[in-house]
């Protein structure tokens, strides 16, 4: 082969293809064989049954006709060498045609009526998030097949371009590098696609541009493409709304989808779901309360047949177990005479108990099967805990040798990663002397509503606490440094979010050449030299901590125990980007009306800010660069507070000061300008029935939630007060997590009174408007304040305005002077109306403040967003569960009232976020038992978070900028006045 390296023109199989060894735990195949063993067709006296592999291989087995479904598993698994065998099954078609899994705990005969003459099909059953992130090369080859055997059935729906791209990287695993002859061949003999003729020549074409690529390296690739597509792993299960109308169900491994053709249309996480049931044909998700309001958390979809439903609902549990449960089910006891309903009880029972449990991929059925097995035997024979544990290892190793776990005692704390495959060993069986095994339970505290899963490991709390003790040991306790320390963390997590658009976005829009060369010049020719100027910025902050802290030079003192020489070089270097920075506003104007007007770059940003690295909406990270300065100027100003004049840091941070305050004042107006353009943007790809929302001289004031009194009672809606008009919206179970606007009121004219007594409602208030009148209540008498304070306001200065507000009328809803209760009872159920907008628009992040809003039942202005930029605030936090011990390190950042927790500052996005609208923030309670310097506490509701910082100055930061996003008070008005100052003074 050595003539031929990197060029593989021989056609290889499975194992040769792969390298494997003989020992190495996947298969090496002779040429003409397939994925399994054995070629020959067995002739004992059992059952004969025929699997089709991924390859399309098929192989005969010999089973026991009494034989369970997971017999022929293990079989299948054994001959094929398939360690991380989990996320397989078998399928097979039932008597109505459907593909159905065979179920490892029923006999096989129950399950197929004629098991010798049936094809049983090698699939994956379960997809992961990021396959690309399983343990082994041959379980990535099987994914790959599997996209392949997908995309030519026409389940991996994709573009024709994709489809193209995904077939030249099959075609690079299979034949090596391209060879116009052997493309042909190919091509001509194996069909990839359903359309591959139409394709053909662009298949070549991008199979051209993968020279030297490994088979291997083109698993991955064809795995990192298909998982980004909407429909990878998606398995239709037709059904039909309440309306009749024809929908598709789906299952993933966040949860149910919803799909109208082949258009997904919502998404229902397992967070939001308590419950899941079937009732002959139709098929019921029961939400949590909080999600739908109490009137509307049950969802009922029909489909065509009972066992329609219980296949759906089998898989639903199947892949919530698997991806979500850790909690032991509790073993019951069996029914004498009679039992009632499904078999499949008892997983249902474990999915039911998880049902608001942090998402933590499961060893599941296995594990949880054996410790159910050993329970039931314990509880009519004890024996001792160490036995137990004997016991379940050596049970585990018989029926796998690669299926390893640790057990943990009942007051031990795991918490996995997601992108962690369940195959990841976690050391040996721990067995010592101190160790008691009461239960699998692993203790937790389930997340918010709003909150993503998070995923990181725990280590040994003992372990934790040297580290700290050493640090502090070592590190310097001067207030100063702390404060020097901050400029390092936040400065780290600035250049991470330059990199979303110098690195990340630049990247998409080359990729599908979507932005005009005019646009991509002035975007890149301003935010480059900026991000370049930082990398060089942050380098020497780390050489000054590094020396601060002792970490280069130990020996070193004095002089490179201060910031000020550093701050004041790099400040005044600064300058020079003032031209750059004020170019910002017609950047962020002039990509808005592109993606606006060009199509394939209004797609590109979409997709774009449904990634991971997109954290927060696009455009908001175009203001980080003026945002930035003003976090320079506070930081300044709080270490020329530290220090006394005669320090010999004052003089240096003083100047740095004064240069960063000059900038800053000159962009301030520009900054307030931006950061409404932004929200109104923002709002407006959010809400649904109103178009121009950001219309010259509108600007946003307020956004929360009210609850509108109707003829059907206190319902809740959305309200955004803008300064010339008022919106109310309300979020449908339609489909998507925008808003409907269902009323606007113009502020002309406007009268806002308090109206508890005549109605009988709390903190309740009425709005008079030259429209209608409607009556709304908050949630407690401060939100009923702000309310009233800020429409006085927006009132005051619409009266004082020389521009007429007629905007609204234009703004997309018309007139509204109809009668309320026919719009209330629009808004209840009416998809038609808005059928063409909502098929247009695409899931957004449900940590939106306007979401967190809903939920939390809240209200924020703009004032309180300003406060919330100001306060940003990023480094390494302990982190603790109400109900477990260990503490995790994690790299946390707050920004837009919300924390966002890394395993390290050097990850590319978070793996979890929570909100903090509604938490409130304090130090532990005695009955908390927390014994810990540093240590704050988060709560809401009965979701309880612990985290620990490394000094008390970090500890107050901390708590500082929490309280300022969970309980805001900021009431300063960021209104640009049309007239000046002088007119809003009345003069």
């Amino acid at each position: 082969m050595g003539e031929i390296e990197g060029s593989y023109r021989v056609l290889q199989t499975p194992g040769t293809r792969l390298g494997a060894q003989f020992n190495a735990g996947i298969s090496t195949l002779e040429p003409g064989q397939s994925l399994m063993v054995s070629g020959s067709r067995s002739h004992g006296r059992g059952l004969q049954i025929r699997v089709q592999g991924l390859d399309d291989s098929q192989e005969f087995f010999d089973i026991d006709p009494k034989a369970f479904g997971q017999s022929l598993l293990t079989e299948v698994f054994h001959r094929g060498n398939l360690m991380e065998s989990d996320y397989f099954g078998l399928e097979f078609q039932n008597m109505q045609m459907n593909w159905v899994w065979l179920e490892p705990t029923k006999p096989i005969a129950k399950q197929v009526r004629r098991p010798a003459n049936t094809l049983f099909r090698l699939s994956v059953k379960f997809f992961p998030p990021d396959p690309g992130q399983l343990q082994e090369e041959y379980t990535r080859y099987l994914f790959s097949l599997q996209m392949k055997r997908d995309l030519m059935e026409g389940r991996l729906i994709c573009t024709e371009n994709t489809g193209a791209l995904l077939a030249s990287h099959l075609v690079q695993s299979e034949i090596g590098d391209y060879d116009d002859v052997a493309d042909r061949d190919f091509l001509r003999i194996n069909k990839l696609l359903p359309y591959q003729e139409k394709v053909q020549e662009r298949i070549m074409e991008l199979h051209r541009r993968h020279l030297g690529q490994t088979p291997a390296e083109s698993d991955f690739q064809i795995l990192e493409i298909a998982r980004k597509l909407e429909m990878y792993g998606v398995r239709f299960h037709p059904a039909a709304d309440r309306e009749g109308t024809k929908i598709n169900l789906a299952v993933a491994h966040m949860g149910l989808q919803v799909f109208q053709g082949n258009t997904k249309i919502n998404t229902f996480n397992w967070s939001k779901i308590r419950k899941l049931s079937f009732k002959r044909k139709r098929f019921l998700i029961k939400l949590h309360p909080e999600v739908h309001g109490p009137h509307q958390d049950t969802l009922e979809f029909m489909m065509a047949s009972r066992d329609q439903c219980k296949i759906f609902w089998k898989i639903c549990v199947e892949y919530h177990s698997f991806f979500r449960l850790f909690d032991q089910p509790q073993p019951k006891s069996k029914a004498i005479l009679f039992t009632r309903g499904s078999s499949f009880r008892y997983r249902y029972m474990a999915f039911k108990s998880a049902g608001g449990s942090r998402a933590l991929p499961s060893t599941h059925f296995k594990m949880l099967c054996l410790a159910h097995w050993v329970d039931s035997l314990n509880s009519s024979h004890p024996f001792p805990p160490t036995h137990t544990v004997i016991l379940l290892y050596l049970l585990v190793h018989l029926t796998n040798k690669n299926f390893h776990f640790r057990f943990l005692s009942c007051t031990d704390s795991v918490v996995d990663s997601p992108q962690l495959s369940p195959f990841t060993s976690k050391g040996p069986l721990c067995l010592s002397p101190s160790f008691q095994m009461s239960t699998l339970s692993l203790p937790g505290q389930a997340p918010s509503p709003l909150q993503s899963p998070i995923l990181s490991e725990v280590g040994s709390t003992a372990r934790l606490e040297e580290e700290e003790e050493g640090r502090r040991k070592r590190y310097p306790t001067d207030k100063a440094y702390f404060i020097a320390k901050e400029i390092l963390t936040t400065e780290r997590t600035y250049l991470k979010d330059l990199e979303v658009i110098t690195v990340w976005f630049r990247s998409a829009v080359i990729k599908e050449n979507a932005m005009p060369e005019g646009l991509m010049t002035l975007l890149f020719s301003n935010i480059d030299p900026i991000y370049e100027f930082h990398r060089g910025f942050l380098k020497e902050l780390d050489q000054r901590l590094a020396l601060w802290e002792g970490r280069s030079n130990a020996h070193v003192k004095g002089d490179y125990q201060r910031i000020g020489d550093v701050m004041l070089k790099n400040m005044c270097a600064l300058k020079e980007f003032t031209s750059y920075l004020q170019k910002h506003d017609e950047v962020l104007t002039e990509l808005e009306k592109a993606s606006k007007r060009l199509k394939k770059l209004e797609t590109v940003y979409k997709e774009f800010e449904l990634q991971k690295v997109c954290y927060l909406p696009l455009n908001t990270f175009l203001l980080k660069p003026i945002q930035r300065l003003m976090h320079y100027k506070l930081i300044l100003e709080r270490l020329c507070k530290h220090y006394s004049p005669i320090h010999r840091d004052h003089d240096d941070c003083k100047e740095a000061l004064k240069e960063v305050a000059e900038i800053a004042t000159q962009l301030q107006s520009s900054l307030i300008r931006l950061e409404n353009f932004q929200k109104l943007t923002e709002l407006q790809r959010d809400l649904i029935g109103i178009e121009n929302l950001t219309a010259p001289g509108r600007e946003f004031i307020r956004e929360g939630c009210l609850y509108k009194l109707t003829k059907k009672g206190l319902q809740q809606r959305m309200f955004f007060l803008f300064s010339d008009m008022l919106l109310y919206t309300s979020k449908g179970v339609t489909a998507t997590n925008q808003f409907k606007v269902h009323g606007q009121l113009p502020l002309h004219g406007m009268i806002v009174e308090e109206s508890e007594n005549e109605w009988s409602v709390p903190h309740c208030f009425t709005i008079y408007s030259a429209q209608r009148t409607i009556v709304v209540a908050a949630s407690s008498k401060v939100e009923m304040g702000k309310w009233i304070e800020d429409l006085n306001m927006a009132i005051d200065m619409s009266k004082k305005s020389q521009e007429k507000s007629s905007i609204f009328l234009d703004a997309g809803l018309g007139d509204r002077s109809s009668d309320e209760v026919s719009l209330e009872q629009e808004s209840e159920d009416d998809m038609n109306s808005s059928r063409t907008s909502l098929d247009k628009q695409t899931h957004h992040r449900a940590n939106t403040t306007m979401h967190v809003c809903w939920h939390r039942n809240t209200s924020v202005s703009m004032s309180d967003h300003s406060l919330a930029v100001e306060n940003q605030l990023s480094g390494y936090l302990l982190r603790k569960f109400k109900n477990s011990n260990g503490w995790q390190k994690l790299w946390v950042v707050f920004t837009n009232f919300c924390l966002f927790f890394y395993k390290t500052h050097q990850d590319d996005f978070p793996l979890a976020s929570l909100p903090l609208l509604g938490y409130t923030v304090s130090t532990p309670e005695e009955s908390d038992s927390i014994h810990k310097e540093y240590v704050f506490k988060l709560q809401f509701k009965s979701h309880v978070y612990f985290f620990r910082a490394e000094s008390e100055y970090t500890f107050e930061r901390w708590m500082e900028v929490i309280k300022s996003a969970a309980s805001t008070t900021g009431r300063m008005s960021l209104l640009i006045p049309k007239g000046g100052p002088m007119e809003i003074n009345g003069n």
